[in-house]
Formats: structure tokens, C-alpha cells, sequence
């Protein structure tokens, strides 16, 4: 799978690259504790970027406070993030990644606002935050 991604580096190379939680979550598709990120709680006008590779995923003004605990989004930046099934802990839910690494970055659900109904529940320690230059 990872010949489709333009960025492909050795586990080696992500572990330098990565701190702990960075890796478990984007490489071993791990995820961070819920309410535990300050980009929970971000508000500010920009840009939320993998933090694998830097390719940008969510716009600001799709962010949405969804109660879960991660930061949520009702859509992402078109052709920033791909889907695959995740079978994973006795369930069926649908995994999304980053188009650029393929870094995993949360699950998608059909239970958000927006005019597709999706909530995008992405690990914060997936992402790096770009305040745009409207930002104060």
C-alpha cells in the first residue's frame, strides 16, 4: 500500500522524525486519549496539517466542537485524506489517512453537521496547526 503515497519512508526514518505519540498514532494507527490536546481546542482562522509530512487536511472553518473530545471537522481539504475500512477492536469503521504518507489520522461518522453529515474525529497528535495571517 504504501507505493500509492509520494512520501514513503522507513519505520526508521518515521521514528526519527516523530515523537512518541506522533508515531503510535500516524504509523501504528494508535490514537491519543480523548480531551488530552490543545488543538481541541483551537479556534483560530488556519490550517491543520499532517504532521507526518505537512500536507495541508483541514481547513479551520470546517472545525467543529463535536463533544468527542478530538478535534472534528465536517470535511476535509478535497484530496488531502483517503479512506480504507478498519476492522480493528470487534468493529467496522471507516479509517481515514493522509493522501501524501498515508499517515493514519482518525475515522470519519456519519454523525456530523455540514452538507455531507460526516464527522471527521481526527488524533491531534496527527496534526500541526498553520494560523492563517487573518489570525490574531
Amino acid at each position: 500500500m504504501a507505493a500509492d503515497y509520494s512520501v514513503k519512508k522507513s519505520d526508521a526514518e518515521w521514528k526519527t522524525e516523530l515523537d512518541p505519540l506522533q508515531h503510535h498514532v500516524l504509523r501504528d494507527h494508535g490514537t491519543e486519549r480523548p480531551f488530552t490536546s490543545p488543538l481541541n481546542n483551537e479556534k483560530r482562522a488556519g490550517t491543520f496539517r499532517c504532521a507526518g509530512c505537512g500536507e495541508p487536511l483541514f481547513d479551520s472553518g470546517t472545525k467543529y466542537e463535536s463533544g468527542s473530545g478530538w478535534p472534528s471537522f465536517w470535511a476535509p481539504i478535497p484530496d488531502a485524506v483517503g479512506i480504507s475500512t478498519d476492522t480493528s477492536h470487534f468493529m467496522t469503521r471507516t479509517e481515514v489517512h493522509c493522501a501524501k504518507c498515508g499517515g493514519h489520522l482518525g475515522h470519519v461518522f456519519p454523525d456530523g453537521p455540514g452538507p455531507e453529515g460526516l464527522r471527521y474525529c481526527i488524533n491531534s497528535a496527527a496534526l500541526d496547526f498553520e494560523k492563517s495571517d487573518e489570525s490574531k
